[in-house]
């Protein structure tokens, strides 16, 4: 059964994947991700090497980073919020 989801999974992948780079319109919604994705990442980074605040490490895994690329800054204070106070 796992191997019948695994191949739905890569032809469905495979598919969206040849929609997308046929599409023209599509081209620019991947550059704009690619590069909200970039900034999101450099700004995480950045909150960490930087130590502004005593404590305070916002891991760089798949979640905070598109949390911050679809909030952008707030998202990335959000972050550091939850992880001062809540974590």
């Amino acid at each position: 059964m796992k191997m019948v989801w695994l191949s739905i999974l890569i032809v469905s992948s495979l598919l969206l994947i040849g929609i997308l780079l046929r599409n023209k319109l599509s081209w620019g919604w991947l550059k704009g991700f690619a590069l909200h994705m970039v900034i999101a990442a450099g700004l995480l980074y950045l909150v960490n090497e930087l130590a502004i605040v005593e404590g305070l490490h916002i891991p760089l895994n798949p979640i905070t980073i598109s949390t911050a690329v679809v909030l952008g800054v707030p998202g990335v204070l959000m972050l550091a919020g939850v992880q001062l106070f809540i974590v």
